[in-house]
Formats: C-alpha cells, structure tokens, sequence
C-alpha cells in the first residue's frame, strides 16, 4: 500500500476512536437524578450490584441482598435502602410509584450515572432512566 493510503487509513482510524470517545462520554455523563424502574419480583435468591459513578471519577460500589419471593415494591425498596446506606456521602435516595427508585446528587456533591448494573435475582428487571 503507498504511503498516501496508509495516511488515509490511519485518519479514518483516529476519526473512529474519537467519535467512539465521543459517543462514551455522552452515555455515561452524569445527571443530578436518576430513576431505576423495577420489574418483576424475585423468583430466586440473588443481588443486585451497581456503580454509582461520580463525575469527579469516584466510583461507590452498591449491593442489595434479594430474597426469593421479594416483590417488585421491596425490591425497589430495599435498592433505596441500600443507596442510602451506602452511599450516603454523595447521594440520596427515594422509592417513587412503588416499583421506581430516585438516586439524586446532594447539593455540592458531583453530577452522577448508575452504571454496571448486574442482577442475579431471577424475575427481577431494571431499566434506567434520566431525569
């Protein structure tokens, strides 16, 4: 290949990444509230993990213990429970509508995402929403 094509080919690389970059940071920009809406109740016994990641790059790891026949209510519960107790420093927490959860910054503290959400209880689904 000339020199030329290798050039071109190493700026349509360099332009992808950027763009890739680009397009990350917008998904995991932060927000001063979050809303986890839960579905479903625990068929099973598991966890449920998340990330509460800081815009100032701290990352506050949160887990919630879930027993098998939860409902979607508790379940939502117990998340709430759980941000407040383990991330009471940076944020606060709320059930909302029952089955819905609000994670929300405190006033001087950092912008924030929900990220790496990983659930282990059957039955149980999460979706996030920007608010």
């Amino acid at each position: 290949m000339d020199r030329a094509v290798m050039q071109g080919v190493r700026m349509k690389r360099i332009a992808l990444a950027l763009l890739a970059c680009a397009i990350a940071g917008t998904a995991i920009a932060g927000s001063n509230k979050w809303r986890l809406q839960v579905s479903g109740g625990a068929e099973s016994d598991g966890t449920i993990a998340f990330t509460i990641a800081l815009d100032d790059g701290q990352r506050i790891p949160v887990t919630v213990d879930i027993k098998k026949g939860t409902g979607e209510n508790n379940v939502a519960k117990r998340i709430s429970d759980a941000v407040r107790a383990q991330a009471a420093a940076c944020c606060k927490s709320e059930v909302d509508d029952g089955e819905d959860v609000l994670v929300k910054k405190k006033r001087g503290q950092p912008d924030l995402d929900v990220v790496d959400i990983q659930i282990s209880v059957k039955g149980v689904r999460i979706t996030k929403d920007r608010e």
